[in-house]
């Protein structure tokens, strides 16, 4: 077991890498962990091991022997126990704990169940493996929320997963997520929108907790998707999105008995990487996954090589601003995320940056 200076040490380490910890990140899709195969996965600076029991049940283990250090993912899975490749030790796959030491003789006297490999409890959405990461040396709360699910609004409905990596930290990530103002400039085509479509817009937005919405309102008029599905329906469209905490965008839009559901997570994997991990669902009859899949393929490519760019100018430490109304989302992200980071150390209530509802307008 590591000392507890070791611990305080990473934990330091982490924090100033800006994470914020006792919240959901998807870890991997569920499809990756079948059988008897250990994956791995780093969340949050912290390298992951993730498995499924015999009974089915996905489990995630920090992928470190607690004896040596090796990562566990080097050995081997045995039903309910995670086997060390080095030495055998074996730990309980959806506990952590130690049950059983090969080298231990009769004489030892070494208290096996007291020893514990990292464990972070797991839950399966929407075909991810969400992973709960509490900081490290810090103990799990009494009570842990479910991992978020994706809304739908039928039982009946086609479901998509995209996700790609951006080069930049978690912020970066995220505000770029959430800009009002690129989709002319990043996301240029002939299916989306035109430079020249630019115009004057203005959205109502309002407090929810630990985020923000961008209340019900009709979508812009130069985002042929959406015209088109109005024009099928006979009806209005409306689009609602919202941001919460840590890292999830989700946006639904409706018309009619129509209807389209997506949440985008920004998850950080290093200080110098995250990735973005977007789910979609619909019952739009006229929208075949796989042509979905194309267009989204397109979008998140466009993003993805934005903030490699990005991150070439970032390199040098350039002195950087933001700016009313489009960038006030981004303010609001950043408030949020240091009111939040207070209130867990003061112990005081949550102090969120908006008083109420109020319109932005910028021209995009």
């Amino acid at each position: 077991m590591r000392m507890d200076a070791e611990v305080a040490q990473e934990a330091a380490a982490q924090a100033d890498a800006g994470f914020l910890w006792d919240f959901w990140y998807p870890a991997v899709r569920s499809t990756e962990i079948r059988g008897q195969r250990l994956v791995t996965a780093m969340l949050l600076e912290v390298p992951l091991v993730l498995g499924r029991t015999a009974e089915g049940k996905a489990f995630a283990m920090r992928d470190s022997c607690p004896h040596r250090g090796i990562p566990l993912s080097y050995g081997r899975l045995d039903g309910n126990v995670v086997e060390c490749c080095y030495h055998g030790w074996r730990f309980d796959a959806c506990s952590g704990q130690c049950v059983e030491i090969p080298s231990l003789s009769s004489q030892d006297k070494l208290k096996v169940e007291r020893i514990f490999a990292g464990h972070f409890p797991c839950e399966e959405r929407d075909g991810y493996v969400w992973v709960y990461m509490n900081a490290p040396g810090s103990k799990l709360p009494e009570t842990i929320p479910g991992a978020p699910g994706l809304t739908v609004f039928s039982d009946k409905y086609k479901i998509m997963h995209l996700s790609c990596e951006l080069p930049s930290h978690i912020d970066h990530g995220i505000i770029g997520l959430m800009d009002p103002a690129h989709g002319p400039f990043v996301h240029q085509s002939w299916f989306w929108r035109k430079r020249g479509s630019i115009h004057e817009k203005a959205k109502q937005f309002e407090p929810i907790p630990n985020g923000f919405r961008m209340c019900p309102h009709s979508p812009s008029t130069n985002s042929a998707p959406y015209q088109l599905l109005k024009k099928i329906t006979g009806e209005p469209v409306t689009t609602t999105i919202d941001f919460v905490l840590p890292n999830i965008r989700t946006e639904e839009d409706r018309s009619g008995k129509m209807w389209f559901s997506s949440r985008a997570t920004v998850t950080p994997v290093r200080r110098d990487l995250c990735r973005i991990d977007f789910v979609a669902a619909w019952n739009l009859f006229f929208l075949p996954v796989s042509i979905f899949k194309i267009f989204g393929k397109i979008f998140l490519r466009q993003d993805q090589e934005t903030m490699i760019r990005q991150a070439e100018g970032l390199k040098h430490n350039p002195r950087l601003m933001l700016i009313d109304d489009a960038d006030r989302p981004a303010k609001w992200y950043f408030a949020l995320k240091a009111s939040l980071i207070e209130s867990r150390r003061t112990g005081a209530a949550m102090v969120h940056p908006m008083d109420g509802p109020v319109t932005l307008r910028w021209r995009s």
